[in-house]
């Protein structure tokens, strides 16, 4: 398997987090967020992964979504 850059390990890092927060909501809106977060992250695959400005301004991004999905006052999704 190839070595993966601080980036790219930054990416997965944030979608294993988003993974986990997952767990602690409903069960029954779980399906909405998952394939939330799977839609967000498939919308910027095709970013260049050398791009380094808007992939770090993705992180930035998808960090404070999931601080803000990760309420507990959150309870669902669409």
């Amino acid at each position: 398997m190839a070595r993966l850059s601080g980036l790219q390990r930054d990416v997965l890092s944030l979608y294993r987090q988003c993974l986990r927060e997952i767990q602690k909501k409903p069960v029954e809106s779980r399906d909405n967020f998952k394939s939330y977060a799977r839609a967000e992250f498939e919308k910027y695959l095709s970013v260049n992964k050398k791009d380094f400005n808007t992939v770090e301004y993705l992180l930035r991004k998808g960090n404070r979504q999931l601080e803000m999905y990760a309420s507990p006052g959150i309870r669902n999704i669409r």
